[in-house]
């Protein structure tokens, strides 16, 4: 299963949530905190705050960054 942390309105998130529906990935949201000082959902998975991030539980891959994302995304499910 594939996790997805994201934050309303962000459009790097935005840009990896169009990729993964592109490719048909079933993917779960993860809704964060709008202040970065309370998303600690997604420190404990990544170790810092920023979003986009993923999880791969299948592939075991943790990952931030969305431009990084979509390189994964396309070697792994295109």
């Amino acid at each position: 299963m594939l996790t997805l942390y994201r934050l309303e309105g962000c459009p790097y998130c935005e840009i990896v949530v169009d990729r993964l529906e592109e490719l048909g990935v079933d993917y779960e949201s993860v809704w964060v905190e709008g202040l970065h000082s309370k998303r600690d959902a997604v420190r404990r998975v990544s170790g810092q705050r920023q979003v986009p991030v993923i999880v791969d539980d299948d592939i075991g891959v943790t990952m931030a960054e969305s431009e990084r994302i979509l390189e994964f995304l396309e070697r792994s499910y295109a």
